[in-house]
């Protein structure tokens, strides 16, 4: 018990750190969806910075995965098209609140940015009901 409180103030302290050394050596806001949104826009000039970070992410969880392969595993009993179907809804939610949770959740409230507060306190009751709702029901 006591290692894994260490481990989650371990891992929220780092993605604090980084959010924070992107935002001051950069001006940039370390939200993934912008992040790959910008990608996707094809502007020379920031492709580099944003490969590496989401390059970054993708050596993060191999590494994860070669350390301890249990950590990262599909949902039992979830069909290819169900997980495909989500990441999908998950993608639309992003585009229609103007960013993801790493977005609004870490760098938004930390600039104290209201639109920020309202998205995060939105999808952390919808992720609540959810949760609630299939263990009601599963």
């Amino acid at each position: 018990m006591l290692e894994s409180i260490v481990m989650a103030i371990l891992g929220g302290t780092l993605i604090g750190l980084a959010a924070s050394i992107i935002l001051a050596a950069s001006g940039r806001i370390a939200g993934i969806s912008g992040i790959v949104g910008g990608l996707l826009t094809k502007k020379p000039t920031d492709v580099a910075w944003r490969s590496s970070f989401i390059g970054g992410l993708f050596a993060g969880g191999f590494l994860l995965v070669l350390m301890t392969p249990a950590s990262i595993q599909a949902p039992e009993g979830r069909s290819m098209v169900m997980i495909v179907a989500a990441g999908l809804l998950v993608g639309f939610g992003t585009r229609l609140g103007n960013g993801c949770t790493s977005g609004h959740g870490i760098c938004g409230l930390s600039r104290l940015s209201f639109r920020s507060l309202v998205a995060t306190m939105t999808f952390m009751g919808a992720g609540f009901a959810t949760a609630t709702a299939i263990g009601m029901f599963s």
